[in-house]
């Protein structure tokens, strides 16, 4: 019934606690996920829990936010997204939330990381996995730049736990992205993200947890999983008033129709 298209299951948050999970994942009728990678190191984690369990899925990818860890080349990716059951490009993206005393201009390993992503998911024919905080105008700049506008020969993909404002909505679906909403959407100070989800078009939507993190009301502050994922589409069918089950349904083909290889 629903999906979780972004969770970190290899974290220790998690990792220890698989079987407790999938059986929870059951009961809340959470039928697949994504397993997201953000690191060359963990990718052989991530892809094993794809290989290991039919409804499990993979990505390959360097999260924008993580420095001294091996740097993904494009053969890389490549290489490695071309893996049974790997079937998205990312986490990737920019991340200017902790600059410390850093400026942007000092971030261009973090652009340079972000266009080696766009080149092999148009490559590979995949989809991204976009994450972006604090860096939406060059985000969508380096999108453009890289010929993700839409037009055929786009890879396209999600941006995902999406937190911006209704204009970088507007822009990412103007580009063919899709909008994927984590339990933010339920917390009490989210009424500017309730209104962008408002606006977003049924056949763009996606759910995710972004767990272990943003565990969703009521159960905010806790560790997420994926069973928590129904929190997120009842805050979404509340906004589009239609009951959960459509949300269920509506945002479940539209995680088979961005990422194909789920059902090959």
């Amino acid at each position: 019934m629903f999906t979780d298209s972004h969770c970190h299951l290899t974290f220790p948050e998690l990792a220890a606690q698989l079987p407790a999970i999938r059986q929870a994942m059951s009961a809340a009728q959470v039928e697949r996920a994504l397993c997201i990678c953000t690191t060359l190191e963990e990718f052989a984690d991530v892809h094993g829990l794809a290989t290991r369990y039919d409804n499990f899925w993979a990505t390959v990818g360097v999260h924008p936010d993580n420095e001294g860890v091996a740097e993904p080349s494009l053969d890389d990716l490549l290489t490695l997204g071309q893996l049974p059951r790997v079937v998205g490009i990312g986490e990737t993206g920019l991340d200017y939330y902790r600059l410390g005393a850093r400026s942007v201009a000092d971030m261009a390993w973090q652009r340079e990381r972000f266009r080696t992503h766009i080149r092999a998911a148009r490559q590979l024919r995949l989809p991204l996995v976009v994450h972006t905080r604090s860096a939406a105008d060059d985000t969508l700049a380096i999108l453009q730049e890289e010929g993700e506008d839409g037009a055929p020969g786009s890879a396209g993909g999600v941006f995902h736990c999406f937190t911006e404002t209704a204009q970088v909505a507007r822009a990412a679906l103007d580009r063919g992205f899709y909008i994927s909403f984590s339990g933010i959407l339920t917390f009490k100070s989210a009424h500017e993200l309730r209104a962008v989800a408002a606006l977003v078009p049924l056949d763009r939507l996606l759910i995710e947890t972004d767990s272990p993190y943003l565990a969703p009301v009521p159960y905010r502050g806790k560790t997420n999983n994926p069973a928590l994922v129904p929190y997120v589409a009842a805050q979404l069918a509340q906004l589009k008033q239609c009951p959960v089950a459509q949300i269920a349904e509506i945002t479940s083909r539209n995680f088979e129709a961005l990422f194909k290889g789920v059902l090959q």
